[in-house]
């Protein structure tokens, strides 16, 4: 799979969690990947950015629907 396509499923997958974190009025956006090590840099927004509880949404909602989603991310950071 080249970078484009993965890219291309990564951004999909994020449509996916993308209204839950609407509701609370965040966002998330899709900074890069690397295709060697699996990791996604993400950036938070909204009333996501300085949230005690951004962390674990990266980790335990964004990062595990990604990897459900796309097999080939290992991590997700954000920015």
């Amino acid at each position: 799979m080249n970078e484009k396509d993965l890219e291309k499923k990564i951004k999909n997958a994020l449509e996916k969690v993308r209204p839950s974190l609407q509701a609370d009025g965040g966002d998330v956006d899709f900074v890069s990947v690397d295709e060697k090590t699996g990791v996604v840099q993400v950036q938070l927004k909204g009333m996501c950015v300085g949230c005690p509880m951004a962390q674990m949404t990266l980790k335990q909602g964004i990062e595990a629907e990604l990897k459900k989603e796309v097999p080939e991310v290992k991590e997700v950071v954000g920015i």
